[in-house]
């Protein structure tokens, strides 16, 4: 099954799961709405970023289950060092906290800093920064769709579509580890 076609088949059973949700973290709930109308997405047990590819591989094994074109913070070359300089972290982390009412559509935190990312921030007196996330388009898009589909455009975010946010969402859970290459 295409993905148009799953999202206009459960388009209304994620609104409703999304809006219902006090806890921010549906994902139980589209699991077992997708099994219901007879979807069975793979879980991935780790996520794969690569900057310069400007790619997200969602992994099981070392198998790519999906793969999405993403979009990094404005300053894109290097590893995040601090607060406000507009990079995306490179490292190790896990994803940690999902939101459904960011201002983003969906988002998932990814655990940076490390402790390696705090070290260094400290080392050189600066505040390492953080909300770091993986999420969707604005809710409130301040560019026409073409500048969110061809520019790096975040505070140091990874973001993709928002078709591929609500897979992204589904097919991990919390704590799976995430790897971001340069």
């Amino acid at each position: 099954m295409s993905l148009t076609r799953l999202l206009s088949f459960a388009a209304p059973v994620l609104a409703f799961a999304f809006i219902g949700t006090a806890s921010g973290d549906a994902l139980p709930y589209h699991a077992r709405a997708m099994a219901s109308v007879g979807v069975e997405l793979p879980m991935a047990d780790r996520v794969l970023v690569r900057k310069t590819e400007r790619r997200l591989y969602l992994m099981r094994g070392t198998d790519v289950l999906r793969a999405y074109r993403i979009a990094l913070g404005l300053s894109p070359g290097g590893a995040k060092e601090r607060a406000g300089d507009f990079r995306t972290p490179e490292g190790s982390y896990r994803l940690t906290r999902r939101n459904t009412r960011s201002d983003f559509f969906l988002s998932i935190q990814v655990s940076y800093p490390n402790e390696q990312d705090s070290q260094r921030a400290r080392r050189n007196g600066w505040q390492p920064g953080g909300s770091i996330m993986i999420h969707g388009l604005p809710n409130d898009p301040r560019h026409a769709p073409d500048y969110y589909a061809t520019q790096d455009w975040t505070d140091g975010c990874i973001a993709v579509t928002n078709a591929d946010m609500v897979e992204i969402w589904m097919m991990t859970s919390e704590n799976v580890p995430i790897v971001i290459e340069p």
